[in-house]
């Protein structure tokens, strides 16, 4: 059915960090090089505990979750991809390989990410950026991403958070749950999610939702460029219509970054603050001192994010996929 294909797509940014979301590198035809020379290969630890062994220099990536394609884009590495999955919509035509388990049988090691919050996603794709070999890149963009994190908190400080319902599913009604980078996201957009459970994905019941009145109902663009189903279409579906929310069209619709552990990330929870609390970004008026001495012109979000470059020639000697 769509909705577990759809389903899947939103939760691969957990599942596939655990099964197969991994950064995987070996050697490919390496010639051996005249001694002395520093060691081909080091250990590292993964974020799921793993200690495994990864060449020192990677040159070719392919990338087994979304979130891991967007960060190599965001590092500014996108001309080392050379395989992606069904799933990555930054690419096109790059070899797919589907799990680690196929890597694995073959001798291939694999390094994983698993952040569960936005400062743990930050730190890991500066982790990813050291193992690549490119820390000066991830230390960039870690300072970028965290500079407009802060600008978006002295915004919203004084404003009471907003209670949402983040929808991932209408029929059967899908939400999010505490632990989930998702819910953190909500905080950092100025937001509380008014589902209160353990679960990742709780299926919740509307009768609940109707007893909470959230204020604002959240719904999510596919890579399509839709939500799962039009938010104006729910005012004809019986429950919703006692929604205020749903009668007074309190919707925010994101983009479908909200749902990928990525430095995009941060776009959306900006995109998404805008929506729940445009007054805190209603521009004052300039006084006459301030029109004769206008301030430069802050950075778009992301300004370290490197635009597309033409794929460079890539050496042989060493593979790696994430």
């Amino acid at each position: 059915m769509f909705i577990h294909s759809t389903l899947r797509a939103v939760a691969a940014a957990a599942l596939v960090l655990l099964l197969n979301g991994a950064a995987i590198c070996a050697p490919q035809d390496a010639a051996a090089p005249p001694l002395p020379v520093p060691p081909a290969y080091h250990q590292v630890t993964d974020e799921i505990g793993r200690n495994i062994r990864v060449p020192r220099s990677i040159h070719r990536i392919v990338s087994l979750a979304p979130n891991l394609t967007e960060t190599i884009y965001a590092l500014g590495l996108q001309d080392r991809l050379v395989g992606d999955t069904d799933y990555c919509d930054l690419t096109k035509n790059l070899n797919r390989l589907e799990t680690v388990q196929a890597l694995a049988e073959i001798g291939i090691p694999s390094y994983a990410t698993d952040p569960h919050t936005v400062d743990a996603i930050i730190a890991s794709a500066t982790r990813l950026a050291d193992l690549l070999g490119a820390p000066e890149i991830g230390a960039t963009l870690a300072a970028d991403l965290e500079h407009h994190l802060a600008v978006l908190h002295d915004r919203l400080a004084s404003l009471p958070p907003r209670r949402v319902l983040f929808i991932v599913w209408t029929e059967p009604l899908i939400s999010i749950g505490n632990d989930t980078f998702i819910a953190d996201a909500l905080r950092y957009a100025g937001a509380v999610s008014v589902i209160d459970s353990s679960q990742n994905w709780p299926q919740v019941n509307l009768e609940e939702v109707v007893h909470l009145q959230p204020e604002f109902l959240i719904f999510v663009e596919s890579h399509f460029g839709s939500a799962p189903q039009s938010a104006e279409a729910l005012a004809d579906l019986p429950g919703w219509r006692l929604l205020n929310a749903v009668r007074n069209r309190r919707y925010a619709t994101i983009s479908d970054a909200i749902n990928r552990p990525a430095p995009r990330l941060v776009s959306a929870v900006e995109d998404l603050a805008r929506q729940l609390h445009s007054e805190a970004f209603t521009e004052k008026p300039q006084n006459d001192k301030d029109q004769a001495n206008p301030p430069a012109p802050s950075a778009p979000p992301h300004s370290s994010f490197p635009a597309l470059t033409e794929n460079a020639a890539t050496p042989k000697e060493q593979a790696c996929a994430l």
